[in-house]
């Protein structure tokens, strides 16, 4: 039986990967005079925002850029970023139901609350777990693991739904029901290098397999 969903953020719920690329794009020339491709950016993924600075930028001004980030991450959230209708229905016609909503983003607690209120998801979530909440990111199941004792859920009545590898590794380390998506227009792997129980390229589908309430 399904009694959670814990949802990945980045590239699954929003489609904010064009607004971090940019705003890591802005802190790397502003501060390094380097330019940075999205792929690279992908590669440096897994700490959290304040955690790629602090680990990538060669600047000794790290939280100058951190604040950098952040500006630019909220000053063109609403440019960048497009909410999906599709999702926002899914989530809000499962909040009240029987099934828990979560969230284990690598993202800071900062940034995602910038994402939820812009796009009107504040408050959707019985469980947030963000880059800020662990010690060990992603691909490590540290935070999956600590969004089902939150909500008190066992691992075998959960479903874990991610874009990127590091999302799969961390639901099957914890021996929780993996789904791949890749219905937004922005996602972290074309390919999985280890396979999701599921795959999903639509939203609707997604709906449709929650409904029928089989995994």
């Amino acid at each position: 039986m399904m009694r959670a969903i814990i949802f990945d953020f980045d590239g699954t719920l929003a489609n904010t990967l064009p607004i971090c690329y940019y705003a890591f794009q802005s802190v790397f020339k502003e501060f390094d005079n380097r330019e940075i491709t999205p792929s690279e950016i992908i590669e440096m993924f897994g700490p959290s925002e304040v955690g790629i600075i602090r680990k990538n930028l060669l600047s000794p001004h790290k939280e100058e850029a951190i604040e950098h980030f952040y500006q630019q991450y909220s000053q063109f959230h609403k440019d960048l970023v497009e909410a999906n209708h599709d999702i926002y229905e899914l989530v809000t016609s499962l909040k009240g139901t029987d099934i828990k909503l979560g969230i284990f983003t690598g993202k800071a607690k900062r940034s995602l609350d910038i994402s939820l209120e812009k796009l009107h998801m504040e408050g959707l979530f019985d469980v947030i777990i963000t880059g800020d909440d662990v010690r060990n990111p992603k691909p490590d199941p540290e935070g999956l693991l600590k969004a089902l004792s939150l909500i008190d859920v066992k691992n075998s009545e959960a479903v874990f739904v991610g874009d990127s590898d590091a999302d799969v590794i961390a639901g099957k380390q914890s021996d929780v029901f993996t789904i791949g998506v890749q219905w937004l227009p922005e996602y972290q792997a074309a390919t999985f290098s280890e396979q999701p129980n599921l795959m999903m390229n639509s939203v609707k589908e997604f709906t449709n397999y929650v409904k029928a309430g089989v995994k």
